[in-house]
């Protein structure tokens, strides 16, 4: 191996760590404010890669009308669950929310389709349909769940996860696509060249982490999202609405995983359930943080993306064999620190 083989292995480790970084941010993100292990993060990422898919090519996303059912069984259960949900006011919130967004998105898919208008108005319309689906899962699975055990939860997270795939292979079909990448260009650094499309990734991945910072740094709504993630209960305490904070922590999810569906689609084909792994490796990165530390997780995704680079030169059969094997001596040493209470009878 020479230093160009590593330099480009570099890269590609470094540009796939990213995208793991952003799946990571947004499981901890999630599991911090809810509890939730999001084991659907993945479907997300695959959703938003074959919905730009279906845009370059000219067909139409189900993903619309998917959104707007969605929205529809989201509006109905709030009605029925809640009666301070029937009031004028409210009501008419949650039609302009629940029903008006996703049908303007479906309008705007139906006219921008034939157009065939490129990826400035295509990826902000596959980001907004797929960032409205978040919150309109967690509040039709898990809000009501919000008061149940992880395990419980975890076990609705996998349900939904078997219900996108299955989903996803009826809307999406069993064939995978790619997408045009954002840019052709390419720049020598050194002995080795570097893609545009991975500057692409690196940017909006430290960009998106910026704007998240600032995010939770500096505006109310942010440290609401911050106080419920330490304490739920004093949280509510203080009069910071709970639910609130799970649907906001759901729709940045969804956002996060629909924009690494973007920017991995031009790299590598996308099937239905291509997302799973994605999302999985994701998941040691968030592991190895400790589902709490968002800069933990950002390092240890790098590592994962540099991992399964080497791996996939010296051993391509078992490079995800590699890649999972990472969290064992994590946990192992996690348990060895921890200290163990004995349940009571």
């Amino acid at each position: 191996m020479d230093s160009t083989i590593v330099l480009f292995l570099a890269q590609d480790g470094v540009t796939n760590g990213a995208i793991y970084a952003l799946l990571a941010l947004s499981l901890v993100l999630v599991f911090t404010i809810t509890r939730v292990i999001f084991i659907p993060q993945g479907e997300f990422v695959a959703y938003g890669a074959l919905t730009l898919a279906a845009f370059e090519r000219g067909v139409f996303p189900m993903t619309a009308w998917f959104t707007v059912a969605l929205g529809l069984a989201a509006f109905a259960a709030d009605v029925i669950r809640d009666p301070a949900a029937r009031r004028p006011r409210r009501l008419a919130k949650a039609l302009a929310g629940d029903i008006g967004a996703p049908a303007a998105l479906l309008l705007a898919t139906w006219v921008a389709v034939p157009l065939k208008l490129g990826p400035l108005a295509e990826v902000p319309l596959t980001l907004a349909m797929l960032a409205l689906l978040g919150p309109f899962l967690y509040r039709l699975v898990f809000q009501p769940l919000a008061e149940a055990s992880v395990l419980v939860l975890l076990i609705a997270a996998v349900g939904v996860h078997l219900a996108m795939v299955g989903l996803g292979l009826l809307v999406f079909g069993a064939e995978g696509f790619r997408t045009a990448p954002l840019t052709a260009a390419m720049f020598e650094v050194g002995p080795a060249l570097v893609s545009g499309q991975s500057l692409w990734v690196l940017g909006v991945t430290g960009g998106l982490i910026a704007a998240l910072w600032a995010f939770f740094e500096h505006t109310l709504t942010g440290k609401a999202l911050r106080a419920t993630a330490v304490n739920r209960l004093g949280a509510r305490l203080v009069g910071i609405p709970t639910t609130a904070a799970g649907r906001i922590a759901f729709a940045l999810a969804a956002l996060i995983g629909a924009l690494s569906g973007v920017l991995i689609a031009p790299v590598t084909t996308v099937f239905y359930d291509t997302g799973f792994l994605t999302g999985l490796k994701g998941f040691v990165a968030a592991i190895i943080g400790g589902l709490v530390s968002y800069p933990l997780g950002a390092a240890a995704a790098i590592l994962v993306g540099l991992v399964e680079a080497f791996a996939s030169f010296w051993a391509s059969t078992f490079k995800e064999v590699i890649v999972f094997t990472i969290i064992i001596p994590v946990l192992l040493w996690r348990s060895l620190r921890s200290t163990h209470v004995e349940d009571e009878e």
